[in-house]
């Protein structure tokens, strides 16, 4: 027996008029989840723990079987895993985001945030955004690593855990009150401002109707993460398959084994088929038990309050990974049972995560249920079944 997750990162939403007061995984057409849900199982989950913020950190740290009140430690410090930071118990990681900030105003606190991923920047030129900022300002306390496209990290020495604020909580807002009370990251992140709004790279950007990335934003502080080992928890062997380094980190943490796509980047035009392809592959050629797809793509969208472009993230997700998945396992002559679902949802009104419990989707190939379902919010809840302790979902899937 095989197993597979499918996450669809921040898919769930809620009822939007201009879709006829459906979600967007309500309107979208998704024959492929529809067909499994008349086969198998719906039902909301609860996957961020109440009273823990609702973040792609916490989420699928749940959705992995990792309970995020013993597990939790922070965001980046889990990227520091995929990323290969190096961290030192005393270490503190942040996110450094390369964002874009308005241009027009006369001081850095008067500015406004308008895109907390400077459209999706390519990870080569932020490399080259980044490189210009550690010349001016890294020092044997403060060092920068690159991640991937806008996502890249600070290792903070002997720092503490101070709050920070999240960029894509305050998209379209000033960000005087929203800055770091630690003088030294405030300061960092206004020369970093001064080092990026005229750098070439940016000066092409503007030239082609791109956003700039002209500042650094930092948030997402946290200590070095400790993670048991997938295998010895579950007894399973496991793989993971994301564009993202917060779950490449997880993967690392955990024991998986993470696998890298070509052409997978985390935004609505990634490797879809690529995706499908590997995870087929790695359950059926490899010997693993247990991968686990992530796509970022619907986030992103809702982050960017793209209504139509939401809709098309989650349909491609439908036709472009669980559809050869499907296939590729039937041809394998594979027994498997396959989970989709969101990590938490990404309202397009807001633009940002909320903790709403989210729709589940458990998929059995030896079993046919033939219900009447469609996978959406709306008729997972109309079950009447609620799991609520999100990180024993996985334990179903065992099951």
């Amino acid at each position: 027996m095989k197993y597979i997750v499918v996450l669809g990162d921040g898919m769930a939403d809620q009822p939007i008029p201009e879709l006829g007061d459906k979600t967007p995984l309500e309107y979208a057409k998704t024959p492929m989840m529809d067909s499994l849900a008349q086969l198998g199982e719906i039902g909301m989950v609860h996957t961020i723990p109440d009273g823990m913020k609702p973040g792609s950190d916490t989420a699928n740290l749940s959705v992995l079987g990792y309970n995020p009140r013993k597990y939790y430690s922070g965001r980046s410090p889990l990227e520091a895993l995929s990323i290969g930071a190096p961290m030192k118990d005393t270490d503190i990681a942040l996110r450094c985001n390369l964002v874009t900030l308005s241009e027009d105003e006369d001081t850095y606190e008067e500015r406004t945030i308008i895109d907390h991923s400077s459209d999706e920047i390519s990870t080569e030129d932020a490399a080259i955004l980044l490189e210009a900022v550690k010349r001016e300002l890294q020092t044997e306390q403060y060092q920068f690593y690159v991640g991937t496209s806008y996502r890249h990290l600070l290792i903070w020495d002997k720092g503490e855990v101070v709050d920070l604020v999240q960029p894509h909580d305050i998209l379209g807002q000033k960000i005087g009150d929203k800055l770091p009370e630690d003088q030294d990251l405030r300061e960092m992140m206004k020369k970093s401002y001064d080092i990026l709004v005229n750098h070439p790279i940016n000066v092409e950007r503007r030239k082609k109707g791109l956003h700039p990335a002209n500042s650094c934003w930092f948030w997402g502080a946290g200590t070095k993460p400790s993670l048991s080992s997938f295998e010895e928890k579950t007894g399973k062997s496991g793989a993971m398959i994301s564009a993202v380094d917060l779950l490449k980190g997880i993967a690392v943490g955990a024991s998986m084994k993470v696998i890298t796509v070509e052409g997978a980047n985390g935004g609505l035009h990634t490797n879809y088929e690529g995706k499908a392809e590997a995870a087929v592959k790695v359950l059926t050629e490899d010997g693993y038990d247990f991968v686990y797809v992530h796509v970022e793509a619907p986030d992103e969208m809702g982050h960017q309050g793209s209504v139509e472009k939401k809709v098309k993230a989650i349909e491609n997700l439908d036709e472009r990974v669980i559809r050869p998945i499907v296939q590729g396992m039937g041809d394998a002559g594979e027994d498997y049972r396959l989970l989709v679902l969101p990590d938490h949802p990404t309202p397009i009104c807001i633009r940002t995560h909320t903790a709403d419990n989210v729709p589940y989707l458990l998929y059995d190939s030896r079993k046919e249920e033939h219900h009447t379902y469609h996978y959406n919010e709306k008729e997972a809840a109309e079950t009447g079944i609620l799991k609520e302790e999100g990180h024993k979902l996985i334990d179903e899937l065992f099951s």
